[in-house]
């Protein structure tokens, strides 16, 4: 179920100038980069791209998931990490994105580290966000 504006508590604000060609900050300041495509779709590559932040945001905010089940689960993933590979390509509608998130957890065996990954997903706001509209494998 969707959440209701009473009940965020926290809303990060960016605004984007010139698109993918451009810059995109925050209002806080704490982020502030040029964005450029990237050379694999003919721009200079120069800056940061969207993929790149979503794939950034992804990974932290499944990384924090994967803690909530961990804890609930009493599993130790102390020395885990999570990254998030962002593809983007043409689709019929234009363009569309894929993601694989692969978890090491070097403290637990393959079935318990895949077992934790696939309750994170339930979990992760990000993984909620994007269920049935892109697709979105996992791995370890």
């Amino acid at each position: 179920m969707p959440i209701q504006q009473s009940d965020v508590l926290y809303t990060a604000v960016a605004t984007a100038e010139n698109g993918r060609d451009g810059r995109v900050a925050t209002n806080d300041g704490q982020l502030d980069v040029v964005v450029n495509p990237p050379k694999e779709m003919g721009g200079s590559g120069a800056g940061t791209n969207p993929e790149q932040l979503f794939a950034a945001g992804y990974s932290a905010c499944f990384q924090g998931a994967l803690g909530v089940v961990a804890r609930q689960e009493n599993a130790d993933i102390s020395g885990s990490t999570v990254t998030a590979e962002v593809g983007i390509g043409k689709n019929d509608e234009g363009f569309g994105i894929i993601v694989k998130i692969s978890a090491s957890i070097p403290n637990v065996d393959d079935a318990t580290a895949k077992d934790l990954i696939e309750k994170a997903h339930q979990v992760c706001p990000y993984s909620k966000a994007t269920r049935g509209n892109i697709t979105v494998d996992l791995a370890i």
